[in-house]
């Protein structure tokens, strides 16, 4: 059968072959001619796929370049990584400073927080955040994709809206709020901002609205009410969305700094960015003394669980992503 196929794709690309009649004396040739054509297509589709897979491989060391460059500084003694000039520099030299690991988790005190204090605080606000973010957006999306509400077009083209502003203007009206309600230096001040998302809520309403109203409909014959519609039918079905916007949520609570750096002026308040930036910091705050390399072992420290949390949970966010783009 595979041989048929092969003798007809042979046929297509050369016409000269249609109505060839191979007899006893041609037969040999004829075979010939047909291994020819089949090493020769053989030899093209190799050639494409090894050039397809060497661009994909120069394309993803481009994208972990800087996650391997900040790896190898990690190991590297300040002279070392100040030294850089060539490629060949970017490799460190023996022996490797993994002890460049243990100054930054001992890192903090009057520059900036504690390694425990950071963390603690750091799932304290993505957790809680995250958790009344969900129930915001949750309800937000279901209203403006399944109830009936005058202006609840209008609403939503003025939440899409505000999509287009610069978030830095948000960072400033947010810390005037935030300053006038005498919440600054509170953990308060750090979950408010993060609760509400215009982006999710557009996200899961896409979501929402691919189901379809016929089990609305039937859901209020059996006597459901909006609510328990919402829970038992809407978000099991939508729960790959959900769960990507969730993680998400965390991750980017888990990276921010300028919000937390600018509202928490005590260090007993800050998150495990601000623990970053202050690692590696000299006590008396001359630039030209900070320790690069103990700078990149704590981005390292906290870059690796968002890493193990993306490979772990990368079919979840890809799925909701997917599925909240088309329109229903």
């Amino acid at each position: 059968m595979e041989d048929k196929k092969i003798e007809e794709n042979v046929v297509e690309k050369d016409p000269n072959l249609k109505n060839v009649t191979p007899s006893n004396d041609e037969d040999e040739q004829f075979e010939l001619q047909m291994q020819k054509v089949q090493r020769r297509q053989k030899v093209t589709k190799v050639s494409g796929m090894v050039f397809l897979y060497i661009i994909m491989t120069i394309l993803a060391l481009l994208a972990l370049f800087p996650f391997i460059f900040m790896f190898l500084s990690s190991l590297m003694t300040n002279d070392q990584y100040r030294g850089i000039v060539e490629i060949g520099d970017m490799f460190p030299r023996a022996p490797l400073q993994w002890v460049n690991y243990q100054h930054a988790l001992l890192a903090g005190g009057r520059s900036g927080p504690t390694f425990g204090v950071a963390l603690f605080n750091t799932f304290i606000v993505a957790f809680g955040s995250t958790a009344l973010s969900m129930i915001v957006i949750i309800l937000s999306a279901y209203a403006f994709a399944k109830l009936k509400f005058a202006g609840k077009d209008l609403i939503f083209s003025l939440l899409l809206m505000t999509m287009m502003i610069p978030g830095e203007l948000f960072t400033i009206t947010n810390f005037i709020t935030i300053h006038n309600m005498q919440l600054s230096d509170t953990l308060v001040a750090l979950v408010l901002p993060f609760m509400i998302s215009v982006y999710y809520i557009y996200l899961l309403r896409n979501n929402f609205k691919q189901i379809p109203d016929e089990l609305y409909k039937a859901a209020k014959v059996d006597g459901l009410s909006d609510m328990k519609y919402l829970i038992k039918v809407m978000i099991p079905l939508t729960a790959p969305t959900i769960t990507s916007i969730t993680i998400l949520k965390i991750i980017g609570i888990w990276n921010s700094y300028i919000w937390p750096q600018l509202i928490n002026k005590n260090i007993s308040y800050q998150l495990l960015s601000n623990w970053m930036a202050a690692a590696g910091h000299p006590a008396t705050g001359d630039i030209s003394e900070v320790q690069i390399p103990i700078k990149m072992a704590a981005a390292t420290i906290i870059t690796i669980p968002l890493l193990i949390a993306f490979l772990c949970f990368r079919k979840y966010i890809m799925r909701g992503i997917s599925k909240s783009g088309i329109k229903g």
